[in-house]
């Protein structure tokens, strides 16, 4: 049967644990060179002015990307787009992807117009602490202008990932983000010697990059016969149905984000570093996050969406049921690993050449911050679907402001403080942001309850049982080889290298082991959407 006669016909089922590994073998390639990158650009510019002007102009329109493609307008245009495959013909299926595409291709295209002419505006919207500094604000300036035009191309690339997502081809959207980083990684070691401040390099990499991964998509959404021709048609109902979920969800699903980029606002009028510091501890948090919370969540909202407008109920909080399980099966020892192994993993990755040993010290503690709501942010990844597979966009709203407000108020309850007394201000940062992201999913987890009537299967209490073992036993054996291993900073790459393989091939079997001896099978691990 061909691609364009199976759209047509009832869409083949897959295993959700299947899917979901086929998405994180990609994410993991692509998180694993993500790390190359960081060490690479750790190594050409530290934890410096420059450094920190870097990732201010790389972070606004990835951030925003978030927003548009991973975020709010993911959640909202997949149900939709389910909905027409569900229920509507093929030829409807396009009509609905070329109108969608123009309508967000044109907006895109106006915001990034404006922001490039607009960057000092920009950079002084988001790193305020800058102005200060009129060298560091005017590069941030410079580089905002290269960066920026990333968020069309990387937003529009978003959107060819969600057709794709739903008409169940994972791999490719997975993969690509494996560009960027290459890109980036070949700016830095290949470009930055014909730039008199080697940051820009980095900021024409990300541009490239956005490029380069747009491009790489076209070629498989040609092939399902699903290439878009943009259409202006904003009356759409289609398109209108999508704005409607999406605005509201443009707070809701990126709560997390919005207090990151928070973050990053405050770290602006921290000490030289801070912002650099954050930006190294995040990354390490991200790597389980993209490659299994991420995964999880990429296949369960096609099939929660799918579920969901077939009125199969009973399969949908089975599915919800799954991705928790799953989540906290990488999430809870993931935390633990990151607690122990803190500053091992960023002396071993990051420092090199201009990265100090007081820059890992003060990256170790947000760090440890940040790997407090490791779980939390994962838990949001799988919670956050549940309600936009139904269409409802209000309620994680009305949790966002909540949670929003709660980081504001605990970073001016811990930032001041612990910035006025012990110079770790951005360690307090990090800590607003878990608490919020606590109160976040544990608000999202309620409502699904009250509003879908969700509620955990049977076994939770063994579950959680297994996982308490199972952790307890991979923390006790890192804990001892950390005794035998004293000598991370007089180490070269290698050697801090095998010890750290060593560590984590040693916890990671005691934990494996122990889950096998507790009794969880692979099978307690398959969820599968009902044909």
């Amino acid at each position: 049967m061909s691609d364009a006669a199976a759209l047509k016909g009832p869409a083949k089922q897959r295993g959700l644990l299947r899917s979901s590994l086929l998405v994180s073998v990609m994410t993991l390639l692509s998180r694993v060179l993500g790390l190359i990158r960081d060490v690479v650009i750790a190594n050409f510019l530290g934890a410096s002015s420059n450094a920190d002007c870097f990732f201010v102009a790389f972070k606004i329109p990835n951030f925003l990307r978030r927003l548009f493609a991973e975020g709010a307008f993911s959640q909202a245009f997949v149900p939709v787009l389910s909905e027409y495959r569900e229920n509507g013909s093929t030829a409807s299926i396009k009509l609905l992807i070329d109108r969608v595409a123009g309508a967000l291709g044109g907006v895109l295209l106006i915001v990034t117009s404006v922001c490039v002419v607009a960057s000092p505006l920009v950079a002084t919207l988001f790193a305020p602490g800058f102005r200060d500094d009129p060298a560091k604000f005017q590069l941030t300036s410079d580089m905002i202008r290269i960066t920026f035009p990333y968020l069309f191309l990387i937003s529009m690339t978003g959107f060819a990932g969600g057709i794709l997502n739903t008409f169940g081809r994972y791999a490719v959207p997975a993969f690509t983000p494996v560009l960027l980083n290459i890109c980036m990684i070949v700016a830095a070691v290949y470009m930055s010697q014909y730039f008199a401040e080697p940051a820009m390099a980095l900021a024409w990499g990300v541009l490239m990059a956005g490029a380069v991964q747009m491009v790489f998509q076209l070629p498989f959404l040609q092939r399902i016969q699903m290439l878009p021709r943009p259409r202006w048609a904003w009356q759409d109902e289609g398109v209108q149905k999508i704005i409607t979920l999406m605005i509201p969800a443009l707070f809701g699903v990126s709560i997390s984000q919005i207090n990151l980029l928070l973050d990053t606002i405050l770290a602006s009028f921290l000490p030289t570093g801070s912002i650099s510091w954050l930006y190294y501890s995040d990354r390490l948090v991200e790597l389980p996050l993209g490659v299994f919370a991420i995964a999880i969540a990429t296949v369960v909202l096609p099939n929660l969406s799918r579920l969901r407008a077939g009125g199969n109920e009973l399969a949908f909080g089975a599915t919800l049921d799954w991705g928790l399980r799953s989540v906290l099966l990488m999430a809870v020892p993931a935390t633990a690993a990151l607690m122990l192994l803190a500053e091992p993993i960023l002396t071993t990755l990051f420092q090199y050449g201009e990265m100090k040993l007081s820059d890992v010290t003060m990256s170790a503690l947000s760090l440890r911050a940040y790997t407090l709501g490791l779980i939390p942010f994962m838990l949001i990844k799988v919670l956050a679907p549940g309600f936009y597979a139904r269409q409802d966009t209000k309620t994680p709203v009305r949790i966002g402001i909540i949670a929003m407000v709660a980081n504001m108020v605990m970073n001016i309850a811990l930032v001041i403080p612990l910035h006025h007394y012990w110079q770790i201000g951005h360690a307090g940062l990090a800590l607003a942001t878990v608490g919020s992201a606590w109160l976040n999913a544990g608000l999202l987890y309620r409502g699904l309850g009250k509003k879908a009537g969700f509620k955990i299967l049977p076994g939770w209490g063994r579950y959680c049982l297994q996982l308490g073992l199972a952790v307890a036993a991979m923390s006790a054996c890192l804990w001892y080889g950390l005794q035998w291993f004293d000598g991370w900073q007089q180490w070269g790459a290698m050697q801090r290298a095998l010890h750290l393989g060593g560590l984590c091939v040693a916890g990671s079997g005691a934990y494996i082991v122990v889950m096998l001896v507790c009794g969880l099978r692979l099978k307690d691990l398959r969820g599968s959407a009902p044909h």
